[in-house]
């Protein structure tokens, strides 16, 4: 908006202005001293620029959206901490052994993840000389998410005595909310009529959630009063059962109508995960010169989850033609035959409540 007032423009003005009866040329003191408060003007019509785009919700960033969100009763969603459990087992010969409070563990490789220890234990003295504790990720976010059999060391003094592991998958960590995201809820919350527990505000309510992406709302589900959730998890695909957990305990804790939680009292709500369809493909293509089937699938894994991510909750049909076309568009095949989407040459059709995600690819 301001890009036309440069230095040049504004010192004309400013000269100009200066009276003719003044020896305004270049060089002169009136020229020298009115130049570099044109060039401190130029960069204030810069920063103006910037504020602007700071002002609206479509182009804020940061704690500007923030502030713009909190005109709405929005918060950002902060990161969560993965949970899990860990099996201590001692070493042969050792004798039962105290595991504190705090005692760190951590995943392999270059850059791993630690877990804290959130309850002390012992070790028992039967055999197997083991005990399995509970362990919180030491930094918030979907990094500390991790397989089984991921957490394999111990930080301090018991290495050496014990050995660890997780028998289990560790869920729950999520990163905080994205700018996008949050300007996703912004105008949701400004675009819907949001009041006293109607299913737009159960489904604000959700939104409020970390790890909760999107929400379908089913009012009387289950006779007078009761109301269904579906959710999303953050990666639109099923959410794990903590973020499932901590969206019924926000929206309603008790399940009984009691209103301990978000929802009016008298209010029955249920939430639960969506249900994943999955859709596996199969294809034989022609490969371009320099390709292999190996970049071929990592390319097509890549393009269906981005379109059936865009599909979740928002287009219930998963188009043939579609994945066709995405496979036209990857510069390492020339075409394809024999494209099957599970076992068939059709659309598929999602139900509602449903979220369809990738399955099997198989390339030849």
């Amino acid at each position: 908006m301001y890009e036309s007032q440069t230095m040049a423009l504004i010192l004309s003005r400013m000269l100009t202005a200066t009276p003719n009866t003044i020896d305004k040329r270049q060089g002169s003191v009136t020229h020298d001293m009115l130049a570099p408060a044109a060039v401190e003007l130029t960069q204030g019509y810069s920063e103006l620029d910037a504020i602007l785009e700071l002002a609206f919700t479509d182009t804020a960033t940061e704690g500007y959206l923030e502030r713009r969100a909190a005109d709405y009763g929005l918060t950002r969603k902060a990161a969560a901490k993965a949970k899990g459990f860990v099996t201590f087992r001692a070493n042969s010969g050792q004798p039962p052994t105290t595991i504190p409070a705090g005692t760190l563990v951590s995943t392999g490789g270059d850059q791993p993840n630690y877990f804290i220890v959130d309850v002390g234990g012992t070790t028992s003295a039967a055999r197997p000389n083991s005990v399995t504790l509970a362990v919180t990720a030491e930094v918030a976010g979907a990094a500390g998410n991790a397989d089984k059999n991921a957490v394999t060391a111990i930080i301090g003094d018991l290495v050496g005595v014990l050995t660890v592991t997780n028998a289990a998958a560790f869920t729950g960590g999520v990163d905080a909310e994205s700018d996008d995201e949050l300007r996703v809820r912004c105008y949701d919350r400004a675009r819907q009529s949001v009041a006293s527990g109607n299913a737009a505000h159960y489904r604000q309510w959700a939104l409020e959630v970390p790890g909760v992406s999107d929400a379908r709302v089913y009012p009387v589900w289950n006779g007078g009063g009761t109301v269904k959730v579906v959710i999303l998890g953050s990666n639109k695909r099923a959410p794990d059962a903590a973020v499932v957990a901590s969206t019924q305990k926000y929206i309603d804790p008790t399940q009984d109508g009691t209103g301990q939680g978000q929802a009016p009292l008298g209010a029955i709500a249920t939430v639960a995960a969506a249900v994943e369809v999955k859709i596996n493909v199969s294809v034989k293509v022609e490969l371009a010169a320099g390709a292999s089937l190996d970049e071929v699938k990592a390319q097509l894994t890549s393009d269906v989850n981005e379109y059936l991510g865009q599909l979740a909750f928002s287009d219930a049909l998963v188009r043939f033609n579609k994945i066709g076309t995405l496979l036209l568009d990857s510069s390492p095949i020339v075409d394809y035959t024999d494209l099957t989407l599970n076992g068939s040459t059709g659309n598929i059709q999602i139900k509602d409540g449903e979220v369809a995600v990738l399955g099997t690819v198989i390339v030849t």
